[in-house]
């Protein structure tokens, strides 16, 4: 079993408080605020994080389908955006869009749409998730 961790310190109200985030590995570690998360402040916040974990394991996982059928990607570089709006008297993440681009020998591009939606559907971000709709745009790289 593998588990990671995450802490985040917050002082004050929301509205004026302010914290910080650090991954357990010590990788990171940022301020973030009411201003970066709501609007745009310097920092970082929550959403980003959930949207940089998606882009990672989501082309981890793609890199991994590709070379279980044979084609080992150069590159495999994705963008996730991470939609937040309010619903009802409280804020939701409503969406992921995950934008991906690759670099690999020649490939049916109907197969590789293919591997593209099976790793979005089974990396374990994705999974934990599954409550959010997630879209995909794969696209080849020429």
């Amino acid at each position: 079993m593998v588990v990671r961790k995450v802490s985040a310190v917050w002082e004050g109200n929301l509205k004026q408080g302010r914290g910080t985030m650090k991954v357990g590995s010590g990788a990171y570690e940022g301020a973030y605020s009411f201003l970066s998360r709501f609007e745009q402040g310097a920092g970082t916040n929550p959403e980003e994080l959930i949207a940089a974990a998606h882009a990672g394991c989501f082309s981890m996982a793609l890199a991994d389908g590709l070379s279980q059928k044979g084609y080992v990607p150069r590159t495999v570089n994705t963008t996730a955006s991470v939609t937040m709006n309010v619903v009802g008297a409280g804020f939701k993440i409503t969406g992921i869009k995950l934008e991906t681009e690759v670099d690999v020998q020649v490939i049916d591009e109907k197969l590789f749409l293919e591997i593209a939606e099976n790793a979005k559907v089974h990396c374990p971000v994705s999974v934990a998730l599954a409550a959010t709709p997630i879209s995909l745009a794969a696209r080849l790289r020429r």
